[in-house]
């Protein structure tokens, strides 16, 4: 099975490399930049199918929250207008999408975890365009759309990494603890969603298309998360920086973030069996790996 990956480099798809090595079967193919890029809209069909794939993932996207607030054309462009092309490229190709969303589409003001059936109510920019986006893929029967939150990993960048380094330059490390979600090790999701392309290559129930969440199934706090890097630095004898918990409110950016980012799962478990390890579990094999420097895990250039 030939899936083809929109973006050459980052999270995801370093992770899907490394989740495809125990998979002979699978192939992962990076599309990006100069053949592919999202800014310049007349080149994503042409280079999607020149590949040919079995499996389209749209994981490629316009992060920087924000930035985005400032730059909405582009955010919009790459997170909305994008998405739009790959649907409607991936079903004249006759093959399904999987579309890679966020917890940002809601504005975090509910008591319990999100499910599908929920309202979005974005925030910010970011969360527009990705809502956006998720739309235009869900267009097609076909496709997939797969929210999910607060991803790290070994590779590019993200919130581990980030503690990761300051632990080693600084004595205390001020982290927000009025926002809560499931922090999501993205080597998890990458294994989640080479089923989820296996399924859809090979199966064409319905109940398998539309949209999903796809979480850690604990949550915590982003202080919660800090507290749990920073301890399990101490247990490989490194420095352990002082934790100060703050709200969000002394941490003034452009874009507002949803207070609770927690997603309901269980309607993945139901459909594809899946369910991720709890995040603690999957923190401790990232910061392992990052520790060690594993040479059979390899981040694409």
């Amino acid at each position: 099975m030939r899936i083809a990956v929109t973006g050459t480099k980052g999270q995801v798809v370093s992770a899907l490399f490394a989740a495809a090595q125990s998979h002979s079967d699978i192939e992962i193919i990076p599309v990006g930049r100069p053949q592919l890029d999202l800014s310049r809209l007349d080149s994503i069909a042409p280079a999607i199918t020149a590949i040919k794939p079995d499996v389209l993932i749209s994981a490629a996207a316009y992060t920087a929250v924000d930035q985005a607030e400032s730059d909405a054309n582009t955010a919009e462009q790459v997170n909305a207008i994008a998405p739009a092309i790959l649907a409607q490229t991936a079903s004249a190709l006759n093959i399904p999408l999987v579309h890679l969303s966020t917890d940002y589409v809601f504005d975090g003001l509910k008591t319990g975890a999100y499910d599908e059936t929920d309202t979005p109510a974005p925030l910010n920019v970011y969360g527009r365009t990705k809502l956006a986006g998720e739309l235009a893929a869900l267009n097609s029967q076909t496709h997939v759309v797969l929210r999910t939150s607060w991803l790290y990993s070994p590779y590019g960048y993200n919130f581990v990494k980030t503690m990761f380094r300051l632990a080693q330059t600084h004595d205390e490390v001020k982290v927000v603890d009025d926002q809560c979600g499931g922090p999501t090790s993205a080597l998890d999701l990458a294994e989640a969603l080479l089923t989820v392309c296996s399924r859809l290559h090979s199966d064409r129930d319905p109940a398998l298309r539309g949209l999903f969440h796809l979480t850690a199934p604990d949550s915590a706090s982003w202080a919660d998360l800090a507290e749990a890097i920073f301890s399990e630095l101490t247990r490989h004898g490194m420095r352990r920086p002082e934790l100060i918990r703050i709200p969000g409110a002394q941490f003034p950016r452009p874009a507002r973030r949803p207070p609770n980012s927690r997603l309901d799962c269980r309607k993945i478990s139901q459909a594809y069996g899946i369910a991720l390890p709890p995040w603690r579990q999957s923190l401790m094999t990232c910061l392992d790996e990052m520790l060690s420097g594993n040479p059979h895990r390899k981040e694409t250039v």
